[in-house]
């Protein structure tokens, strides 16, 4: 137990009670001491790095390449995606990958270059491999996107694990996005990031690091190409990135930097070339399709902590409808369990639970459950009996049961790298479903508790199944939360199997999105945590995670009105909408911040109703194609070097631009366009881009603009689907797509795409078919006609 453990663990003395503070201090000793037999001593360590090449061997795809003290083995993929792995690396075993891994390219071939070096020629990007052991990949036509200088191993001179480092080099002008949540910005700026999740302890802001859900993976932007490289290990580790610098009159570029260092795993790696849509595409196909929620999923929820009951419940959705205001879920905290026990209702706050949950869903609102990975270690319950039964909870080295200690005690927590626990587990999601729950979100599941600030439940020595492989908790700690989520999302599967599981987590690695959504956490309130709160989205967004969104108003404070209204303003465009209670004396519902507040809730609530289609004809779009809900301003224009570095905007989908306001007291703001024509959806005004303009932003709405030419679903006043179209600049044209969804199911519905042009003073809308055109399916209501 070092310092700063003990000093967090005398603090909880104070802050949680003598007797949980002690129970606290004493599992912090316990994890020390289990850690000081179970892990094995490194002692000294052997340097090592590939050295001279040998030979090489082709092979369909590519083939290895040989060295004195390593070898390394790539291969193209049919999809475009490159893998290269040393010391006999291969693709699988890997937590991300979904489905298998994809064919080799029969086209790829392994041949020699020159000065000793080899490559593999691939349809969007050419790999060379040098005579030491550096890989370069470059575009097609020669251009260097990134160079992974030749990798160091340290390895225990008795034997066991390596770590190892990997040193890269981009170009000057290139930006790095990515890494999973980050609140400091989608823009990766200079600095250390460390891949391990875990909670910070406290509320977070931008200087918080690591957060909940963190994965090794890259995208990065240049005037080149984008290209997204992702190294699949999931043990302990850091990256550190430096930006390039473009050197002035006759000075030389300075490339970018980025240094990876791992505690263990293999050294393997993917790297897929191309814009961004068609790079989110190939990482797409290998990490899963995102889960596609259910259509009331994508509406207003409202999160209940605190000591709850069936009558406060009643009374907030009442407060719902008294005002107005519309109200699709309402979330459920531990406070609605029986002594925090998981799968367990307390009878005497919630007695009929399935009746209210039937009289809501009536009402058009659903209930959502919170789980918890950690199970109370009470004999006689039914989750810990049965999980004793089945052998399910993580043990350490000498073979005894871990336990860990959350609010309400100790508690064990299930292997859910093992597929009879996860088989177990999604079982228990039957009474969930019994209590009229339809949806979950899964907390402290990194896995950490409220009494251990921050760091890991189980100690890093602790034995984890692995799949049948065998391994400890510092390769299993990052990939817990997602096979949890896979735990629940087989349950439900097999449980309701005509509904699409509705499932996010705060936790989670790369391939996260084939279970469900993600959940910012706990962010601070205050300014800063609702900028945070957009970086989040945006950056999970770019690592293949569509579905996300912050708790609205934040999770520590009290928001000023105006800060709430801007931050609800805010999450009426993301995913994930989700206001949070607890946060004043009330419950942090938006007439509890006056009737000015109320009123201009009222209105972006009404608004995120109207866009509900579009929100699903993204979550389908999302789905078949990786592209995010939510993206960087610089998404469709990768080479305009002012929108890589724009964070206080973003697009929703191909038709919108939202910019959100992050500062106080502001009621104008500025809003870099991307090229085009841009309508100002409220006003109608018109704005050419690229630009920097001015946008009026009062206190009722913040600025949200349309591409000139989009085709908007939207639900019509009568609640009916129809399209808005945003007239096309004269000899321009434009379009877009529509997904008709029944709500819930499996079924796949067909895409239909519209294209407009301008006529004159007409705009004709046509719906694109195998046979030509045809007249649209839906009503068409024609916007911003009267501007030029």
């Amino acid at each position: 137990m070092n310092g700063r453990d003990l000093v967090r663990s005398m603090k909880a003395v104070g802050s949680a009670g003598a007797g949980q503070g002690l129970l606290t201090v004493r599992a912090a000793w316990r994890r020390r001491r289990i850690d000081a037999a179970g892990l094995p001593v490194r002692g000294a360590e052997r340097a090592r790095v590939p050295g001279p090449v040998l030979a090489a061997e082709p092979a369909p795809g590519g083939g290895v390449v040989r060295f004195t003290r390593s070898e390394l083995r790539i291969t193209v993929t049919a999809g475009g995606a490159v893998f290269w792995g040393w010391d006999g690396a291969a693709p699988e075993p890997s937590y991300a990958l979904a489905g298998g891994v994809p064919e080799p390219d029969p086209r790829a071939v392994l041949e020699p270059d020159k000065d000793g070096a080899w490559r593999v020629v691939a349809e969007r990007m050419t790999v060379v491999v040098s005579r030491l052991g550096a890989v370069e990949v470059r575009t097609p036509g020669g251009v260097c996107l990134r160079r992974e200088l030749p990798p160091r191993w340290w390895e225990p001179a008795g034997g066991g694990r390596a770590r190892w480092m990997q040193r890269s080099e981009v170009a000057a002008d290139a930006r790095f996005f990515g890494l999973g949540g980050r609140a400091s910005g989608p823009r990766l700026r200079d600095g250390t990031y460390r891949l391990w999740n875990a909670g910070p302890g406290h509320a977070f802001g931008p200087g918080d690091d690591p957060l909940y859900l963190t994965m090794p993976v890259q995208m990065v932007v240049a005037d080149a190409a984008t290209h997204l490289v992702f190294h699949d290990s999931s043990w302990d580790g850091t990256v550190t990135v430096r930006e390039g610098e473009e050197g002035a009159g006759s000075g030389h570029d300075r490339a970018g930097t980025s240094e990876l260092r791992m505690d263990g795993g293999p050294l393997r790696c993917w790297v897929m070339v191309g814009t961004p849509a068609r790079v989110l595409q190939t990482w797409a196909s290998l990490t899963g399709a995102a889960a596609l929620p259910p259509a009331w999923a994508l509406g207003h929820h409202h999160a209940l902590r605190g000591p709850r009951s069936e009558q406060e419940v009643r009374r907030t959705v009442g407060g719902y409808h008294e005002h107005g205001l519309p109200l699709d879920a309402v979330h459920l905290g531990v406070e609605h369990f029986d002594a925090h026990r998981t799968f367990t209702v307390d009878r005497d706050r919630f007695p009929k639970l399935p009746v209210l949950a039937e009289e809501l869903r009536r009402d058009g609102i659903r209930l959502v459950s919170v789980v918890e990975p950690a199970v109370r270690a009470e004999p006689g319950t039914s989750v810990y009996d049965g999980g004793t039964a089945e052998d399910a909870f993580v043990r350490d080295s000498s073979g005894e049961v871990v336990r860990g200690v959350v609010r309400s005690g100790e508690a064990v927590y299930p292997d859910f790298t093992r597929a009879r626990t996860r088989r177990w587990w999604g079982g228990l999601y039957e009474e969930r479903l019994s209590q009229g729950f339809a949806g979950f979100w899964h907390d402290l599941d990194e896995p950490v508790s409220l009494t251990a600030f921050g760091e890991s439940t189980l100690p890093r020595s602790a034995r984890h199944d692995l799949e049948g492989r065998g391994g400890d908790h510092r390769e299993a700690h990052n990939v817990y939360a997602l096979a949890m989520a896979r735990a629940a999302h087989e349950g439900l599967s097999e449980l309701a199997p005509r509904e699409r599981p509705f499932l996010f987590s705060r936790s989670g690695w790369a391939g996260t999105q084939r279970y469900g959504g993600a959940w910012s956490g706990e962010v601070a309130t205050g300014w800063p945590g609702l900028r945070a709160s957009l970086s989040l989205v945006l950056g999970l967004g770019l690592c293949g995670v569509p579905y996300s969104g912050p708790d609205v108003g934040g999770s520590d404070g009290n928001p000023s009105p105006e800060l709430y209204l801007r931050w609800f303003q805010l999450g009426a465009y993301l995913p994930l909408f989700r206001t949070h209670a607890g946060l004043r004396a009330g419950h942090g519902e938006p007439w509890e911040f006056g009737d000015e507040v109320l009123e201009h809730a009222r209105v972006a609530l009404v608004e995120r109703r109207r866009l509900l289609p579009y929100f699903m004809t993204l979550a389908h779009l999302a789905r078949r194609t990786g592209a995010p809900y939510v993206r960087p301003l610089w998404w469709g224009v990768p080479e305009d070097r002012s929108l890589r570095d724009c964070e206080d905007a973003f697009l929703l989908g191909d038709c919108l631009l939202v910019a959100p306001v992050l500062d106080p007291g502001t009621d104008r703001r500025a809003v870099r366009l991307p090229r085009g024509r841009w309508y100002d959806v409220e006003t109608e005004r018109v704005y050419e881009g690229p630009a920097q303009v001015l946008v009026d932003a009062p206190l009722s709405r913040i600025p949200v603009l349309v591409r000139a030419g989009a085709v908007l679903p939207v639900r019509g006043d009568d609640g009916s689907l129809e399209l808005e179209v945003w007239a096309p600049a004269h000899g321009r044209t434009g379009g877009g797509l529509v997904v008709t969804d029944s709500g819930d199911g499996w079924e796949e519905p067909e895409i239909e795409r519209y294209v407009t042009r301008r006529q004159g003073a007409r705009v004709v809308v046509e719906r694109e078919t195998e046979d030509g055109s045809a007249e649209p399916s839906l009503p068409v209501r024609v916007r911003g006609l009267g501007t030029r």
